[in-house]
């Protein structure tokens, strides 16, 4: 999304209330935020890996941002490199002093332009909490939007639980999601749900028929198990992934099983989630073995996450360490397909 020569991404509304300054940076439209439940309304709302993206000669940049419902914090980057981190605090508006990098200008352009982003692009990448957009002050320099060739060539479009959208990490280096499209040099649309991945009808609509990615990474079932019994998470996950797959052939789709947590382990081997847990990961097999689907690939949770101890001590949340090791997994899962796809757009300028 495109507004003053500014590029939001991960940003599908940005959204002016009446009576309020500012833009509200949302990941979904309206009208799926209002077919979620009573949480995951709240949780849709939030800005988790939004990105406020430009291109500017100026020196000296300013960027108001603000933040809605609670504290947040922003990390900004020159195309990979991570420059700094800032706290808002919630109903202040907070402007951001950003100067061109000194020393980029003592080094060979090509090293500084080896990643997957131009370090030309400054980019300002929101955490878990409700963003508010103001300005950029360019002090009458010309601003622009990143051109195509700035950024990643590919997007990786992810959809889960709290896990996914990033709660545990507590530095720039992000979700695990965000991690593996480090690594693999691709851009991350990032829809994760707090506690509220539930697979609404809507919500499957809308990844189905959302533009813009080029593979799928799908994270389904944690939430579901304390709200909903097996056959109604069939019924669900059956509708979603028929339909992202469906609206969506020639698009690589990954979904992953349930990651360990604390009811791998549990003592009560009889508790509802370890048996959930159990059922639902079947029917997730089950799903991708009788779809037979040649761009469906299903992934095991134990083999993104393999080390227990890289959660935090609520036994389900990973750690920065837990995101970090996940994302490399996750990365090593998914790469050849993601270097099949690139070698795909290569050669035939499309799939």
């Amino acid at each position: 999304m495109l507004h003053n020569g500014v590029y939001f991404h991960n940003v599908s509304e940005l959204e002016q209330r009446p009576g309020l300054p500012g833009l509200l940076l949302q990941r979904f439209p309206r009208e799926v935020r209002e077919a979620l439940s009573a949480k995951g309304r709240t949780k849709a709302a939030e800005s988790s890996g939004c990105e406020i993206r430009f291109v500017t000669e100026a020196p000296y940049v300013r960027v108001t941002l603000g933040a809605r419902e609670k504290d947040g914090r922003v990390y900004v980057f020159r195309g990979d490199f991570f420059h700094a981190a800032y706290d808002l605090k919630a109903g202040t508006a907070v402007t951001l002093q950003l100067e061109e990098p000194e020393r980029f200008a003592e080094v060979h352009r090509s090293a500084l332009q080896s990643g997957a982003f131009s370090s030309d692009v400054w980019r300002v990448y929101c955490d878990r909490f409700t963003a508010v957009f103001y300005d950029v002050d360019v002090f009458g320099y010309e601003v622009r939007p990143p051109h195509k060739e700035e950024m990643p060539q590919l997007t990786l479009l992810a959809y889960g639980s709290s896990i996914t959208q990033g709660a545990g990490s507590l530095s720039h280096t992000g979700s695990y999601v965000r991690q593996a499209a480090v690594r693999l040099g691709v851009d991350a649309v990032n829809l994760g749900l707090s506690g509220t991945c539930y697979c609404e009808k809507e919500a499957a609509d809308h990844l189905a028929r959302r533009s813009g990615w080029d593979a799928a990474f799908l994270e389904l079932g944690v939430n579901m198990r304390s709200v909903m019994d097996p056959p109604e998470f069939e019924r669900r996950i059956t509708y979603l992934l028929d339909e992202v797959t469906g609206s969506n052939p020639h698009k690589p789709v990954f979904v992953t099983t349930i990651y360990p947590n604390r009811a791998t382990f549990f003592r009560d081997e009889e508790h509802v989630f370890t048996k959930r847990d159990l059922i639902f990961n079947d029917m997730l097999r089950r799903y991708v073995s009788d779809r037979n689907h040649s761009r469906l690939h299903l992934l095991e949770g134990s083999e993104i996450m393999t080390d227990f101890v890289s959660l935090t001590t609520d036994l389900i949340h990973p750690s920065d360490y837990g995101h970090i090791r996940m994302g490399e997994h996750l990365a090593r899962l998914i790469e050849p397909v993601i270097t099949e796809l690139r070698t795909s757009i290569r050669e035939t300028g499309g799939i």
